[in-house]
């Protein structure tokens, strides 16, 4: 019994750390408001955030778990639908109309892999062992892919040496969380929560590192770019050399990939 008690105290801590980490792309997503564009960010790892919310929220249901022994799993990867909704609608909004395309493509194939998901563990399947057992393989899959995507993120900072599109919080939230439903996911000898979060501990380890390599690198480069800015003489509102300064020094070309 006091086992089950440390388990819901974890399983609580993980819905808060978890809560942190999908309120993130509502921060990022606040400033694609403002700016009424999407930059350079990319859709693809909320929308494998989204597939992985409703798989586990699948999971955590009565009809596939055991009763109600993943109850916290249910609650917050239904609360994680929400904020996964909202990044994935804004993004929509101000995208290219190619972007538009790709992504509302993307969004289609997820809903329906997870209602066919819904309907063979439901209607095929007639036992807990083996629901769990099919949904707990994709929910394995779906969080390698979810955990993996901020590599795409961590190849754009090696690349121009910055971090300004891979932020700090979103790298120690999903590390941390991983902490957290390991934890829970060991005193529960559940296999299918373990696995992914064994998986996605180095991934986010490795996040931070990179964070913390180039973060400092970014600051100088910050620095570089100020000196030049306060460097350039203006004529009339024109260049003395009667060409376009590019106030920031040297351009950062980042290519956006979905």
């Amino acid at each position: 019994m006091e086992k089950d008690h440390i388990r819901m105290a974890v399983g609580l801590l993980g819905n808060a750390t978890s809560l942190l980490l999908y309120g993130t792309p509502v921060l990022t997503f606040i400033k694609v408001i403002k700016e009424k564009s999407v930059g350079q960010y990319s859709c693809t790892p909320y929308v494998i955030a989204l597939f992985n919310c409703l798989t586990y929220t699948w999971y955590g249901f009565p009809v596939v778990s055991n009763g109600w022994e993943n109850f916290l799993v249910s609650t917050v990867n239904g609360v994680g639908i929400v904020p996964e909704c909202f990044a994935i609608c804004t993004y929509i909004v101000y995208a290219a109309p190619k972007l538009k395309q790709k992504v509302a493509g993307m969004v289609v194939c997820v809903l329906v892999l997870f209602g066919v998901i819904v309907a063979i563990s439901f209607f095929a399947l007639h036992d807990h062992k083996s629901r769990k057992f099919m949904v707990g393989m994709v929910g394995i899959l779906s969080s390698v892919a979810l955990y993996g995507a901020p590599f795409v993120a961590m190849k754009v900072v090696i690349q121009t040496k910055s971090v300004e599109f891979m932020p700090f919080n979103l790298s120690i939230f999903a590390f941390m969380n991983c902490c957290v439903w390991m934890t829970y996911a060991a005193l529960g000898r559940d296999i299918f929560l373990a696995t992914p979060n064994v998986i996605g501990f180095p991934l986010a380890m490795a996040q931070l590192i990179v964070y913390c390599i180039y973060r400092k690198k970014t600051s100088i480069q910050d620095g570089n770019n100020l000196d030049a800015e306060e460097g350039v003489q203006i004529d009339g509102g024109q260049p003395k050399s009667g060409g376009a300064v590019d106030i920031k020094g040297a351009e950062i070309k980042i290519i956006l990939i979905n």
